[in-house]
């Protein structure tokens, strides 16, 4: 057997060589590089009586240039197993991408492959070039489409508190942001500055008090800038607040959820959108949480539970917006907003936000629940880490509203694998914040009233 090694996102083993060896060679290719081993079964034991021929490898290194656009050339090399001598296939990630074969583009994802959609290899494409979609020129339509008013009221949020300013007229600012390019306008500059209603940023707002009564919605198409604080504007008038009366003259105020983290979530909504994507984004407000939902799921090299930990690495889809947004301070740090939402819930005294992908985008849902009004944080917290404490308050809100269900729904409701999942439910079992009730196959969890 070929030591040690399995197939993986790397690794590929073929008994013989073939078109489908070619795929993996492409797939690897649009990936981040792999082998493939010539003349092993899956297991990864040499096939009897496999042989290589004086100009085989040649060969199949001619095949595998011809059948791929753009051309890849793999290395060769010989490896013995058991008598057996293979042959081996490796290609580097290659620098402009997507690499068809025979006219289909796939992609390594574990130890398979997978063929990309029409968006995906835009996408890829793009990225070879360190470009996004929303820096490329709008072919349809002029600076007439813009409005330079809006434009000179990002002008002068850039300027706020800010020693060197921007004195320039909104063009040449368009220009020097690299929102025109000569006298074309970039699919950004209509984004943020249209003039006019914008149906590509369409996002549907609604009141929900069941999942299917809605007792108010309106639909917004204006430009992104524009879009946050109407976003936030429905959604203050559809939330709860209270006052604290208190020493001083005026009342304190307490909104149901801690707008800071709220606009967070609005602006990285807007912000990380697919706008290519055919879907609108929404926010539905119901009694005790809301869910928002965006076009554009994560990137494939990054997971929920990386998202968690904050161990990744920013990656912005829309590079010309991010930026833009970033010079006018709706942006603090680029990779942050996720951090800042989580404690921003857990300050206010509120269970962690649930983030996950969701059909074909990106869902975040939060909850007005407290993170102790179901008695499971107490004991908790002692040797546990933060990322810990957050899915444990998740996962008590979900079986307080969803009680009686078993291992696998709550997984799957989190997004979460169910190893960590099982950890968490020991974690509240061992604090008797909740019980396990009927037949071991059948029952499920409930928690414990105290």
């Amino acid at each position: 057997m070929v030591a040690r090694i399995k197939e993986d996102q790397h690794t590929e083993f073929k008994s013989s060589f073939g078109d489908a060896a070619i795929e993996t060679l492409s797939a690897f290719a649009n990936t981040k590089g792999g082998k493939v081993y010539i003349g092993v079964d899956n297991r990864g034991a040499p096939v009897k009586g496999f042989a290589l021929g004086a100009e085989t490898l040649q060969k199949w290194v001619n095949e595998v240039k011809v059948k791929t656009q753009p051309s890849i050339i793999p290395d060769i090399d010989v490896k013995q197993v058991s008598g057996v001598t293979i042959g081996i296939l490796s290609v580097k990630e290659f620098p402009v991408k997507p690499v068809a074969f025979k006219g289909r583009y796939f992609k390594r994802i574990n130890n398979s492959n997978h063929q990309l959609s029409l968006a995906e290899i835009a996408t890829m494409h793009m990225r070879s070039f360190n470009a996004s979609w929303d820096s490329y020129i709008d072919p349809e339509r002029t600076t007439d489409a813009l409005s330079l008013k809006k434009v000179n009221q990002f002008i002068n949020r850039c300027n706020a508190d800010k020693q060197s300013i921007i004195t320039d007229d909104p063009l040449m600012v368009l220009h020097k942001f690299e929102l025109i390019k000569n006298t074309q306008i970039t699919n950004a500059a209509y984004l943020m500055f249209a003039g006019m209603d914008v149906f590509q940023a369409t996002i549907e707002l609604g009141r929900f008090s069941t999942p299917t009564s809605i007792k108010d919605g309106i639909t917004l198409r204006t430009d992104l800038f524009g879009e946050v604080e109407l976003v936030l504007d429905f959604i203050r008038k559809h939330i709860n607040k209270s006052y604290t009366i208190s020493g001083d003259p005026e009342r304190e105020e307490r909104w149901q959820y801690p707008l800071p983290a709220i606009r967070e979530i609005v602006i990285n909504m807007i912000v990380h959108r697919d706008y290519m994507d055919y879907g609108d984004s929404s926010v539905k407000i119901y009694d005790d949480h809301i869910e928002f939902f965006n076009p554009g799921r994560l990137p494939d090299n990054i997971t929920v539970e990386q998202l968690l930990s904050d161990d990744y690495s920013s990656q912005a889809r829309n590079k010309r917006i991010a930026a833009t947004f970033k010079e006018a301070k709706f942006i603090e740090k680029y990779g942050s907003g996720i951090k800042r939402i989580r404690e921003g819930f857990r300050d206010y005294g509120l269970t962690a936000p649930k983030f996950g992908n969701f059909q074909h985008g990106f869902r975040v849902i939060v909850s007005a629940a407290s993170i102790t009004s179901e008695g499971a944080n107490e004991g908790v917290n002692e040797g546990a880490n933060e990322g810990a404490n957050e899915g444990v308050a998740t996962l008590t809100e979900l079986i307080a509203r969803s009680p009686g269900k078993r291992l696998p729904y709550y997984s799957e409701q989190l997004n979460v694998p169910r190893k960590t999942v099982e950890r968490w439910l020991k974690i509240l079992r061992e604090n008797n914040s909740i019980e396990f009730k009927g037949p071991s196959k059948t029952g499920g969890y409930w928690i414990v009233e105290k």
